[in-house]
């Protein structure tokens, strides 16, 4: 089992940054896949970024390539996110989720196995 903590969240202006953090609870963290997803109320969970175990290889949603950056400590168990230029529409309660180890992952939110309880990211306009 797999225990996964978000932190890093709050209310910033439009234009600002935010640096989220993921911190695992797993063994062997470096064989795990990392991916954020975010949900917003009355929408559907979407993909934000995953980096992938193997390699360090990163994928983006279009709506924040070039504004978000997704990245990993390993050696402290963690997986980060940092946001800059935030837009009113990024406003979603953004959660940290893993696969199983070893596997590479998509973009799919069906095949994250693990689930951080999530951090609320507020922009104002």
């Amino acid at each position: 089992q797999v225990q996964l903590v978000e932190s890093g969240g709050g209310s910033v202006q439009a234009g600002g940054s935010l640096r989220l953090s993921c911190t695992a609870s797993a063994r062997a963290f470096s064989t795990y896949s990392m991916g954020w997803f975010r949900q917003a109320p009355g929408k559907e969970r979407e993909f934000v970024a995953s980096i992938r175990w193997t390699d360090g290889g990163t994928d983006y949603a279009v709506s924040v390539k070039g504004r978000f950056t997704i990245s990993r400590d390993n050696a402290k168990n963690t997986v980060f996110l940092q946001m800059y230029d935030l837009k009113p529409e990024d406003t979603a309660v953004y959660y940290c989720a893993a696969g199983q180890p070893y596997t590479l992952l998509t973009t799919h939110a069906g095949d994250f196995t693990y689930w951080g309880q999530g951090t609320q990211v507020t922009v104002s306009s």
